[in-house]
Formats: structure tokens, sequence, C-alpha cells
């Protein structure tokens, strides 16, 4: 009983986190030695790990992202995503070099 209540609580505990990731529908298969990025279709050596173009930090069995999402930060400000450094900028709406106190966040 002690075994299913921890595996509901594990599950709920799941729901509730927020990183983004997805795995791949199929596993590698035995003497795979390499898969290919949904993305960016590139292919990398089983085993290995990569950041692809869309900010997904990659192996052959799934990708999460790379960042996290600002969920709270002061009403005079605005958080916009910087593809290539692939993190999000919470700045002043008025004044784009006047950074700005991230206080919630999710994903990663």
């Amino acid at each position: 009983m002690k075994y299913l209540a921890l595996a509901l609580l594990f599950c709920a505990l799941a729901s509730l986190s927020d990183a983004q990731c997805h795995a791949k529908a199929l596993l590698p298969e035995i003497g795979m030695t390499h898969c290919q990025d949904d993305s960016d279709h590139t292919w990398h050596p089983v085993g290995s790990s990569w950041r692809n173009s869309k900010c997904f930090d990659c192996t052959c069995i799934g990708c999460c992202t790379a960042y996290t999402t600002p969920t709270q930060f002061p009403p005079d400000c605005v958080s916009v995503f910087d593809s290539a450094a692939c993190e999000y900028i919470v700045h002043k709406r008025n004044d784009p070099t006047q950074l700005c106190p991230i206080y919630g966040a999710v994903g990663k």
C-alpha cells in the first residue's frame, strides 16, 4: 500500500513540474549508432547530448527545454526570448537596458 501511495505522490509531483520535455516515440534500437534530431534533422551518436536550434537539450531518447520561462516579474517589465542565448530577458518596457527582477519561473 505504501508503494502505491508513493507512486501516486510521484505522479502528482510530476504533473506540477512545468519542465517542457518530450520523449521520442521510438527508443534507439540495439546496434543503432546514430539518431536524428526531430527539429534540425541533424544526426548524433547514440549516448551523446546536444542543443538544437529550438533551444532544446536533447539525447536520442528525448528533449527538454534549455531555458526557464519567467512567470512573475514587475508589471512595468516585459519578458523577451533571446533565441541566440536560449534565455528570456526581462527588462523595463520603456528601457531595454534596465533589467528587472524575476520572482518566479517555470521549466528547465
